[in-house]
């Protein structure tokens, strides 16, 4: 019962007697990259991890780098490795490589994870850091070094709010809204511009789709609506007359007035369970490019872009929040086709009741993409 340690002792005795200098730390750190789930390399790396956290700090921007496309359980071995190398350099009163710790920052090709634990070391070793480099990271793929820079950007608006009115301000406050992506600061800023009276259209920030073609209710009896192909799933035709649950269906239009973009299937169809309703809209780019497609809703749910199911979600009444679900697609230059699929089962207590969706359509960052053409 004693082999596993032996075998941790034996690993670290052969990585710390034969192997030397730059090259060492390569090794180590491709034995921690190795590193994967189910306890896969794991003896390997722990040994490893002992030998790597002695290194000078020089050797930090090297251990940040490899964490870039790294398995997730690999990731985590070094970025405790970053922080052991770091804590023992302070402790002893050395230097952090501050140069080289902001060039691996300011190089947004790395993994956001990593550079933000570099963010924070150069925090710790250079304390004009954020006044210097956050306004230049609004933009900034890490949405943690973007919520700073957005931070940043909104307490210089008060300021200037406070002391020299509200042009200015209003102004800054634009440009945070256009770089905000976490929900709170989005809110706060649109509180902040609506308080200066600037007209703040949320659903347009987010990239929400409110301008739909409804059509329901078809059957959901015994929840076999999810897999059943209905005929706006073989064909978009908005002229088309289809046999529903109770008789016949058309494409109705709709546009929400809801802030968040949210689409009401009790009200702009019929209140029934065990229904499913059918959504389609337009949506025109200017060229092709990857998106995202982000769903919420309490239903289950299936999405298609161009007559492509990109993702099924058979779950039913586990809760609604925004950007509950998010898969990937791409938009073709011109028109594109969204199709979504809601489900209503047939559970009658008031916390089922509702059968309702949001889509909206926006870059990795979470960025709101509007169809062209569209005011």
């Amino acid at each position: 019962m004693r082999i596993q340690p032996l075998a941790a002792g034996w690993v670290l005795l052969v990585l710390v007697g034969s192997i030397r200098g730059a090259d060492s730390w390569q090794a180590l750190l491709g034995t921690l990259r190795a590193a994967g789930p189910e306890g896969k390399g794991s003896v390997e790396a722990a040994a490893a991890w002992r030998r790597l956290v002695q290194a000078d700090a020089d050797v930090l921007p090297q251990v940040l780098e490899a964490i870039d496309g790294a398995d997730p359980l690999a990731a985590n071995w070094l970025r405790t490795a970053v922080d052991a190398i770091a804590e023992r350099q302070v402790r002893r009163g050395g230097p952090l490589p501050v140069k080289r710790l902001e060039a691996f920052l300011l190089d947004t090709g790395h993994d956001p994870k990593a550079r933000r634990l570099a963010y924070e070391l150069l925090c710790q070793a250079d304390p004009s850091a954020p006044e210097r480099l956050l306004p230049g990271m609004l933009d900034d793929p890490s949405l943690e070094i973007r919520r700073d820079a957005v931070a940043r950007l909104i307490q210089r608006a008060e300021g200037l709010e406070k002391a020299e009115g509200s042009s200015q301000a209003v102004r800054l406050y634009w440009r945070a809204l256009t770089a905000a992506r976490d929900l709170d600061q989005i809110r706060l800023l649109a509180r902040r511009l609506r308080q200066a009276g600037q007209t703040v259209d949320l659903a347009r920030h987010f990239g929400f789709i409110v301008r739909w073609k409804l059509i329901g209710p078809f059957d959901n009896t015994d929840r076999r609506g999810l897999d059943t192909a209905y005929p706006p799933e073989e064909e978009i035709d908005f002229a088309a007359t289809y046999d529903g649950k109770h008789g016949p269906v058309r494409w109705i239009d709709y546009q929400t007035s809801h802030a968040y973009g949210k689409v009401d299937l009790n009200a702009a169809l019929v209140e029934e369970k065990e229904v499913v309703g059918y959504a389609a809209a337009e949506f025109r780019s200017d060229r092709r490019r990857e998106v995202q497609l982000r769903l919420a809703t309490p239903n289950a749910a299936k999405v298609w872009l161009n007559g492509q199911l990109l993702a099924r979600y058979p779950i039913y009444h586990a809760g609604f929040q925004m950007d509950q679900y998010s898969v990937s697609g791409t938009l073709r230059a011109g028109r594109n086709v969204i199709l979504v699929k809601i489900c209503q089962n047939e559970q009658t207590q008031d916390w089922a009741r509702d059968w309702v969706f949001q889509l909206r359509v926006c870059d990795r960052t979470g960025g709101g993409i509007r169809s062209t053409g569209r005011p």
